[in-house]
């Protein structure tokens, strides 16, 4: 089929639509990227999938011309802009839910650039759905947490830290690491773990339940974004 301004057109118009979708779900949970972002990149790819189109057929004469040729430079290319969208805070890493959307987008906007229409409302609506649909599933599932800093000063040198583990983990804590790099000594001992925090977690009464452990001095805690 050959391409005609109400075709460019119509493809154009969708895809406007399809980033303003997914943009707006993006922007509603305050993200780096939002509609404009999604609208310009859906765009985008979708001209440039049309071009790709139309290049082989405005110059048919020549035997070289290849339609995915284009097509696959935006593939590589968007992989700048959804690294731009992550942001590492600590040993936490932010907007990798971002870039996977902003590559998902430009995927749809080739698919509508290339007209298979159908394939692009499909990945839409199955990319809605795992945005908004599995985002609360994940949540309920595995509860938003925060990275902290444990650090356990002990009287003695030899603390029982099989007791101090499972007494943090009773309140739902995951231990990421524990730094066994100061060695114990017979003046006391000191342990810093590194933790994940649950929102939900009641901290006044896991400090008190710290506090009941034998020879444990007091408890240091230090944020980690």
């Amino acid at each position: 089929m050959v391409l005609n301004s109400i075709d460019i057109a119509m493809r154009l118009g969708l895809s406007f639509l399809a980033g303003a979708i997914i943009g707006f779900e993006r922007a509603s949970r305050r993200q780096v990227a939002g509609m404009r972002t999604h609208v310009l990149i859906c765009m985008g790819s979708t001209l440039l999938m049309i071009l790709s189109i139309w290049l082989p057929q405005e110059f048919s004469h020549l035997k070289n011309g290849d339609p995915g040729r284009i097509a696959a430079q935006v593939v590589s290319g968007i992989g700048f802009l959804g690294a731009g969208a992550m942001i590492r805070l600590g040993n936490n890493v932010r907007g990798l839910t971002t870039a996977a959307s902003l590559w998902l987008i430009a995927a749809v906007g080739m698919t509508i650039g290339a007209g298979l229409f159908l394939g692009a409302a499909i990945a839409e609506g199955l990319t809605l759905a795992a945005l908004w649909g599995l985002g609360k599933f994940e949540s309920r599932i595995f509860p938003a947490e925060r990275n902290k800093t444990l650090e356990f000063n002990f009287k003695n040198g030899d603390p029982d830290i099989n007791k101090l583990l499972s007494t943090v983990k009773s309140f739902g804590v995951r231990v990421l690491s524990m730094d066994v790099a100061q060695a114990f000594d017979q003046k006391g001992a000191k342990l810093r773990l590194l933790v994940g925090f649950p929102s939900a977690t009641d901290m006044p009464r896991l400090l008190r339940a710290l506090k009941t452990i034998k020879g444990l001095e007091n408890v240091g805690l230090k944020e980690k974004y």
